[in-house]
Order: structure tokens, then sequence, then C-alpha cells
């Protein structure tokens, strides 16, 4: 005989039996979102459990919230709520095990404890924390020097975002009369999408570096579950190496993200982001506007230093030329008086040269030279030297004391 075996409605129908009559309440439940949909005001998930060594998964079920559960839900937990319902997040339903013979199993979600995800939030952020440390990111952005002038700044932020708005008013409306250019790239500020976004974004801007000073990322408040995208690993690295220092005012007074540990510095909102550019430029004015003061003080003395020692020089040249002066005029007036008697020296000495020079003229005369017995032996009336110019046969005449003689040249 061959057996009939149960129907599956039969079985499923007992499943269903024994699940109500064993699980009739609901339960607390821990799990992962591996996916989120909505649809007409419902929230589907796709719930999962991860094996912690291998990441693999070991179990996996339906969950739904109804609209009519959501809209309370919404309104009690506020934008916390859309930061927990995100892929990859942990969290703590409070759910009825529901089985359907036609559907199957699925997790009716009453209730979400935002604390739990908080919680394991902090778990993940300190592990996060100490990989970071390891890779000696944190303070590595933070090495970078500041430039003298904080003035073109890359503004990543969320379109039509309220602290965007407020950033920029703050810088436009500074008392000191600043001038600021703030180019805009818009990312996700909450959300799956926040590490895609944003390093997208600072890819870009790194690929332009050269055209400006510093980085800001910067959104409104919100939930602490909001910022969970700022503890990503990809992000807070793509920060630690940025080549320009990353400015953070994600809009959070009381907890840090990792991306403000890593960041150059960590500010509370936007509009302090703008306040530190404000000040940060004020003290460079501030320091020139004393440097200023210091070299023009120090320029007055330096001139006043100089026209003394000018004053001073001017009076000792003064007193120089009048020495100087009085000591010439005493060596012409020494010169006049010796002039005189240099005069009737120098007249003296001249003509006893010229007596003596007409002694010796006197003494060296032909006539004279005769009288001592010396002759005169002329050849055509000129005197010869030596016998080279007396040719033979000349007809020489020698004159004498007393008179002259004839002869001829052999």
């Amino acid at each position: 005989m061959t057996p009939t075996g149960f129907r599956l409605f039969e079985v499923f129908e007992f499943i269903r039996r024994v699940l109500a009559l064993n699980l009739p309440d609901a339960l607390w439940i821990r799990a992962e979102i591996a996916q989120v949909k909505s649809s007409r005001g419902h929230i589907y998930l796709d719930l999962i459990e991860k094996e912690p060594d291998t990441d693999q998964w070991i179990a996996q079920a339906s969950a739904v919230i109804w609209s009519s559960t959501f809209r309370p839900l919404r309104a009690s937990r506020g934008s916390a709520l859309d930061a927990l319902l995100q892929e990859g997040m942990e969290i703590l339903i409070k759910a009825r095990v529901d089985f359907h013979e036609r559907y199957g199993l699925k997790l009716v979600i009453d209730d979400i404890d935002p604390a739990y995800t908080v919680g394991q939030l902090a778990l993940v952020r300190e592990r996060k924390f100490r990989q970071l440390a390891e890779e000696g990111l944190i303070g590595k952005n933070r090495e970078l020097p500041l430039p003298p002038v904080l003035q073109r700044i890359a503004v990543i932020s969320a379109e039509q975002a309220a602290g965007f708005q407020d950033f920029q008013e703050q810088l436009r409306q500074n008392a000191y009369g600043y001038q600021f250019s703030c180019t805009f790239f818009p990312a996700a500020m909450q959300g799956n999408q926040v590490e895609t976004e944003i390093v997208a974004q600072l890819g870009r801007i790194r690929n332009q570096a050269g055209r400006y000073d510093a980085v800001a990322i910067i959104r409104g408040g919100g939930a602490r579950l909001d910022l969970a995208g700022f503890d990503s690993i990809p992000l807070c690295r793509a920060i630690a190496a940025f080549p320009l220092p990353v400015f953070t005012g994600i809009g959070h007074d009381i907890d840090e993200t990792l991306a403000d540990l890593v960041a150059h510095s960590a500010l509370k909102t936007p509009t302090a982001v703008a306040e530190f550019l404000l000040q940060h430029n004020l003290q460079l004015e501030s320091q020139l506007l004393e440097w200023a003061g210091f070299l023009r003080q120090t320029a007055v003395e330096r001139l006043f230093l100089q026209e003394r020692r000018l004053d001073q020089t001017n009076a000792a040249l003064q007193q120089l030329a009048s020495r100087l002066l009085a000591g010439e005029q005493d060596r012409l007036h020494r010169f006049e008086l010796q002039i005189p008697l240099l005069s009737g020296y120098f007249l003296r000495e001249e003509n006893q040269r010229i007596e003596t020079a007409e002694k010796i003229c006197t003494l060296l005369s032909i006539e004279n030279t005769l009288e001592r017995g010396f002759s005169i032996t002329l050849l055509n009336g000129h005197p010869i030297r030596g016998t080279h110019e007396v040719p033979p046969g000349s007809v020489l005449t020698t004159r004498l004391k007393d008179g002259e003689v004839e002869s001829v040249a052999k």
C-alpha cells in the first residue's frame, strides 16, 4: 500500500499552530539589516545573522513594519528611526513571529530599541578606532601646516542643507570684511551613501588641490545614529591622507565621530567652522598689524638716530673744514712772507751763474785761445777736426795769434 502523505497546506498549518501556541507574544530579537525597502508606507526588511569569525550568514528572515506601526514609531523616534533602518545596521526589534501557509514565515515588528544599536555602534567604533590608530591615521592630517590665509574653501555638504547656509552666512556677514571663495561639493550627510559620496568628492578635490586652501565637511544637527556613516574606515583613511587640511563640523555637540578624530580640526557645527576660519585670518591680520607697528616704531627710532648722526657728522665736518682752512691760510701767509726772501735769494743765485758763464765764455773765446798759443786750421774758411777732412793738395789756412799761414796738404 503506497502512503498518501500529508498535504503541504496541512504541514504549514501545523507549523503555524505550533508557532502560535509556543510563541504567542512578541520577542526581542537581535539581527542585522541586509536590505530595506518601502512601499505604500510599509517598511520591508531582510534580516540576517552572521557567523562572527567568518561573516557567513547563519540565519535569514523577512520582516515588516506596517505603516500603522511605522507612523507612531517615526513620530516618537524622529530621524533616529531613519538612521536605524539602514543596511548593515545591527538592531534590536520587538517582533511577532507570523507564519502564513502561502507566504511563509515573517517577523512583524512592533518596536525598535535605538539604545541597543547605539551601543553596538560604539563597540564597532572602538574597534575601528584601534584599527585607525594602528595604521597611524589618528592625527596625520593634523600634522599639515595651515596656510597663513584660509580663503579658498572646498565645502562638502548636502544640497539645500541648513548647515551649509549657516556656514556661508557666517562668512558673508563677518565684521572684518574678509572675502572667501567657497566651492560646493554635494554629498549625502546621512544614510548608506555617506562614505561613497564624500570619498568621491574628496577624490575630485584632490585632483585640483592647488585651487583650495582647505576642505570643510559640514552638516546640520541630528541624532547620533545619523552620524554612523562618519565612522567609516574608508572615509577616515581618505580624510587622514588628504593633502589639504580637513575641517569637520557635523553638528553634534556630545559625541565625536571617527572622521572628527582623523580630521585636522573638529568643530561642533558649520557655524563653528566658519568662525574658526575667521579667527585664523584675524590672527594673521593682528600679527601683521603688530609687525607693522613694530617696523614703524623701529623706522622712527632708526631715523632719529641717523638724524642725530648726520647732525654730529655735519658739525664735525664743519669743525674739520675750519681747522683745515685755518691751516692752509697759515701756510699761505708763511709763503707770502717767504716770497721776498726767496726771490732775492734766487736772483742772487742766477746773477752769480750768469757772471760765471760770462767768465767761461771769455776764457773760451777764439782770441784768448790763440793768445794761449793755440792755432786753428781752416779749409775753405771752415775749421777742420781731423785728417780725413783734408784731401791731398788742399790749401789750408792756419790762424795764429799774430796772423795767418797758408800751406798745401800732401
